[in-house]
């Protein structure tokens, strides 16, 4: 049997660290420590707590060896990878040679070390190195890179940051189509689950202006195409919304740089700022367009064109106040630019 002896400040030390010590760890042992206090027996110490008796003794011995601050004291033992002393060799091996699953990684590190490791260790061994298991993305071909950085930081983010001020009022445009059909996403589900699909190429169209700002859409819709005439309509809705200068960002459709709209811009005194080629990464839009799709339309089946039309509309009618906190998060005003490093790794 331990023998502990509390002082009245000790106890009531080892009542506040039971209470607000941020380590699950300190706040046991503190239990501990109290219990011990009340003459409570050991066995009973450890069920109270959830560890062994072992354990409770050596807390107590903990105590009586060096108080409170050895009590306080979190030393794990952590075993470190036989791979360590290859860490910057590793590191540097797969950046520039990424791996597709774990049995690759131990057959190639194990060529460059020499070392055999399993995967449950090497699994292990690479989240601590830093390396996820991550969705490989794709970037048009044809893009030019520095024309993106360039625009992006001598023409957007100057119209940004004038539009946060106050004194400006930038929209980002783009049309999305969505054709009646299966947009098959994941379901937690006790079996795989069939959505009917509807024959035909019916679209619903719309030809949307996004607040940089406000989150607010404007938009023309139809259920034939998209032409000059529907950008213009959305011109004149736009330059009715405010009396603050409008930038409107924009990709390099055809019926957009027509003569028709850009002399009606110029007329009306909104600015047309055209993205780079091949960089729906820099068009705001396109992102409430996939959420669009994930809210109303993955996995799910309309009976009609009626009904298919009517939830998007309604979604993004009404997405202001029923999806707030989705907005926020997914429209900020942050873009990715891409670097030639970045495109070579993943190539």
């Amino acid at each position: 049997m331990i023998n502990v002896v509390f002082s009245d400040e000790q106890l009531t030390q080892l009542s506040n660290l039971q209470h607000t010590h941020p380590h699950p760890v300190i706040r046991r042992r503190a239990l501990t420590m109290l219990l011990k206090q009340q003459v409570t027996p050991h066995h009973k110490i450890a069920r109270i707590t959830g560890v062994s008796e072992n354990t409770v003794r050596a807390a107590l011995q903990s105590y009586n060896d060096g108080g409170i601050e050895l009590l306080t004291t979190v030393n794990f033992r952590k075993p470190s990878s036989k791979l360590k002393p290859f860490d910057a060799e590793i590191k540097e091996h797969l950046e520039n040679n990424p791996v597709t699953t774990i049995n690759q990684a131990c057959k190639e590190i194990e060529t460059l070390t020499g070392l055999s490791l399993k995967n449950t260790q090497m699994r292990t061994y690479l989240n601590e190195l830093g390396v996820r298991r991550r969705k490989v993305n794709s970037i048009p071909a044809k893009v030019d890179l520095d024309a993106q950085k360039k625009y992006h930081d001598e023409s957007l983010q100057p119209r940004l940051d004038e539009a946060k001020k106050g004194t400006r009022t930038v929209y980002f445009v783009d049309a999305a189509h969505f054709v009646l059909g299966a947009f098959l996403g994941y379901l937690w589900s006790f079996t795989r689950v069939f959505v009917r699909t509807p024959c035909g190429r019916q679209r619903f169209n719309v030809l949307g202006a996004l607040n940089a700002i406000t989150k607010e859409l404007i938009m023309i819709t139809n259920d034939s195409y998209i032409t000059s005439i529907q950008v213009c309509e959305l011109l004149k809705k736009l330059a009715n919304s405010t009396t603050l200068p409008i930038t409107l960002v924009l990709d390099n459709a055809r019926y957009q740089r027509c003569h028709l709209v850009m002399d009606l811009a110029q007329k009306l005194g909104v600015e047309l700022l055209f993205l780079p080629p091949y960089s729906p990464n820099l068009n705001l839009i396109e992102r409430l367009w996939k959420l669009t799709k994930k809210e109303c339309l993955n996995s799910k089946y309309y009976d009609n064109f009626g009904l298919f039309s009517g939830a998007i509309k309604t979604f993004l009618n009404t997405m202001g106040s029923t999806h707030r906190p989705q907005l926020d998060s997914l429209l900020t005003l942050k873009f990715q630019v891409f670097t030639e490093e970045q495109v070579q790794k993943a190539a």
